[in-house]
């Protein structure tokens, strides 16, 4: 599947100078024709992120500080986590024989519940989850999600906010530690092949990355 690139002219110049995007479907343009408000939300909470020096050098735990502002972030904007549960009924009947006796239909009903994945932030018809180093098999998890709210008519558009590995690790070495230094976490280099394949289906789906340029040399 090939890369888009209607995002250019869609947010600002210092933003695309900060953070790299990539998207599949023209989902920016997709978002900015149905979702003009949450778009311009996430304008807003790029512009107003900075990583800071203890983003990088103190552990973070299940969920690092940046995860935990940019996902307050969004919260303080109407943003609510969500989860999209699937039932599927079914009802069996069974016709009557007269010549047993039987005069009505003998019905069985069953029904079948389909736990889904829980998605970071929903607003309006668009997903967004943040997975700044997180086990990358949370990517196949958040595309799959995509996948299933997108086929159900919930979402129009889905992002994915990460990060890029390798500047970000010369970052963290140079401030005297380097958390990014695992393969198996999420970044950019991680969601893009899966995004190239198609993994999210028919659904459009934007991918932000934090860089290094996002770091504020004036927040030690």
């Amino acid at each position: 599947m090939e890369l888009t690139e209607s995002f250019v002219g869609r947010f600002s110049a210092r933003t695309l100078a900060r953070y790299t995007l990539i998207e599949v479907r023209d989902a920016t343009a997709i978002l900015a024709a149905t979702n003009p408000a949450e778009l311009d939300e996430i304008s807003e909470v790029l512009s107003g992120f900075r990583l800071e020096r203890a983003d990088i050098v103190e552990p973070g735990g299940q969920e690092g500080p940046v995860a935990k502002r940019l996902n307050r972030a969004f919260r303080e904007r109407g943003w609510r986590e969500g989860q999209h549960d699937l039932t599927i009924g079914s009802s069996l009947r069974l016709m009557p024989y007269k010549r047993a006796g039987e005069k009505k239909p003998r019905v069985a009903d069953s029904e079948v519940v389909s736990k889904g994945y829980k998605v970071d932030n929903l607003k309006g018809k668009v997903a967004l989850d943040v997975e700044w180093n997180a086990k990358d098999g949370n990517l196949d998890r958040d595309l799959s999600a995509y996948r299933a709210l997108y086929d159900a008519g919930i979402i129009v558009a889905a992002i994915i906010l990460t990060r890029t590995q390798a500047d970000m690790r010369e970052l963290g070495e140079r401030l005297g530690r380097d958390p990014f230094s695992t393969s198996t976490t999420t970044n950019l280099d991680k969601l893009a092949p899966r995004m190239k394949r198609g993994d999210g289906g028919g659904c459009p789906i934007l991918s932000i990355a934090i860089t290094a340029r996002c770091f504020d040399e004036a927040g030690r």
